[in-house]
Order: structure tokens, then C-alpha cells, then sequence
């Protein structure tokens, strides 16, 4: 704590937000991943998010913020990070069966279907976060959804 705040005494700590995530886990994953090439990072608004997902909207997301000194440095980490390909336990690179581009959304959360429609409305109606979702690939490009 004393090291934070001497640092913040000195003028040092100008944080800027390099990107902004929709859950703890990604934004914790590319913390790590920042912190293992010596890249200071924080996160903030994650403990609300965490709370209710719902605020998420309203805080703008989870924030990792770093120095404005290491801002070249880590967004050639991010970008390479994001420009990786997905694979499976195979090791075979995972490809949309519509239009073959390995450009895909990991993880993304479907409501599409009977089911999504009738969560959505149950949702709305009691203020919860949605009760069912099914999480898939999505193609960057092309838009569709895959297990």
C-alpha cells in the first residue's frame, strides 16, 4: 500500500483504460497476461459488476487501466492476444462451418430460440439477469452461431 501511494505522490500514476471487458474472467485473464510482460494493471468497477451483471451497462464494464507510459507496450499485447486463433483439444483451429473464417467470437451467450424469446421476457419482467442462454461461437463475419 505505502508503494502505491508513494508512486501516486510523485506524479506517477496517470491510468488510462486500454480495454473494457463484460466479465471478471476475461478482464482477469488479460490482467495476467499484462502482468507477465511487467505491465502495472488494475481493474476497476469489477466488484459491481460482479454484484449484479446487470450494472454492467451502466458502469461501462469492467475497466483495466495501466500507465500512460506502457499504453504502446500493452496494446501490441492485446492485439496479438485477440488476433490468436482458437483451437480445440485437438490442436485443430476451430473455423465457422458457414463461411470457413477463423475470426470468431469465444464464449459468446445465445438467447435465440423459443427458449432465449421466453427467457428474455421472464427476465424483464422480474429485473434478473436472463435464466437461460446458451453459450457458442459466433462468426465475426457472417454472424452465425455454432457449438
Amino acid at each position: 500500500m505505502e508503494a502505491t501511494l508513494l508512486w501516486h505522490n510523485k506524479g506517477n500514476l496517470e491510468l488510462l483504460t486500454i480495454k473494457t471487458f463484460n466479465n471478471s474472467i476475461e478482464a482477469h485473464l488479460m490482467k495476467s497476461k499484462l502482468e507477465s510482460e511487467h505491465i502495472m494493471c488494475f481493474l476497476f468497477d469489477e466488484y459491481i459488476v460482479g454484484i449484479n451483471p446487470l450494472y454492467n451497462v451502466t458502469v461501462g464494464g469492467i475497466k483495466l487501466k495501466i500507465k500512460k507510459s506502457d499504453v504502446a507496450k500493452a496494446a501490441e499485447i492485446i492485439e496479438a492476444t485477440e488476433k490468436s486463433v482458437l483451437t480445440n483439444d485437438q490442436g485443430e483451429v476451430i473455423k465457422c462451418p458457414k463461411c470457413e473464417s477463423e475470426d470468431i467470437y469465444s464464449g459468446f451467450k445465445s438467447m435465440k430460440g423459443t427458449k432465449g424469446i421466453l427467457s428474455a421476457i421472464v427476465s424483464f419482467i422480474f429485473m434478473v439477469f436472463p435464466i437461460y442462454y446458451k453459450t457458442v461461437y459466433k462468426c465475426k463475419n457472417c454472424g452465425n452461431e455454432f457449438k
